[in-house]
């Protein structure tokens, strides 16, 4: 649809003949979802973007300035680290958002004070042993070394 509207013809014209050569060829036929009733509608009030927060949602995609993103990143890391398998992956994964962290402090984007400090990772590999009720399960040395 890169053609241009002809001058002297009206907008809805031009727009109506486009539709029917589409239809024509067959374009919409076979389009996901046809003749499939429309998503129920919850109690929630009616809200004028709802389609565009269910096509976000579906892509996966976030509305969260960049700052708050990280936030919520540093705090899926450090929920995370109970679960890594290996204290090399517990001080990649503090030293990654740490890396990020100080992105922000240096160069801070638009948006709210991210209100963050990089992370002790010696500390977070200590609570990380010991929750873990040894000092080093992977055999790797006092600082992740073979």
């Amino acid at each position: 649809m890169t053609e241009r509207k002809p001058p002297g013809v009206t907008f809805e014209s031009w727009v109506d003949r486009q539709i029917r050569q589409a239809e024509a060829r067959g374009e919409f036929t076979e389009l996901p979802g046809a003749g499939k009733p429309l998503p129920e509608v919850t109690d929630t009030p009616y809200d004028e973007l709802w389609w565009i927060k269910r096509k976000m949602a579906r892509e996966g995609l976030s509305v969260l300035p960049p700052t708050l993103a990280l936030r919520k990143e540093a705090e899926d890391v450090l929920a995370a680290v109970p679960a890594l398998p290996s204290e090399r992956a517990v001080r990649r994964s503090v030293e990654d958002v740490n890396a990020k962290i100080r992105d922000v402090m240096f160069k801070p984007p638009p948006g709210p004070p991210l209100g963050l400090k990089p992370y002790d990772v010696e500390k977070i590999v200590e609570e990380w042993r010991a929750a873990r009720g040894s000092r080093d399960p992977d055999g790797r040395g006092e600082n992740g070394a073979a």
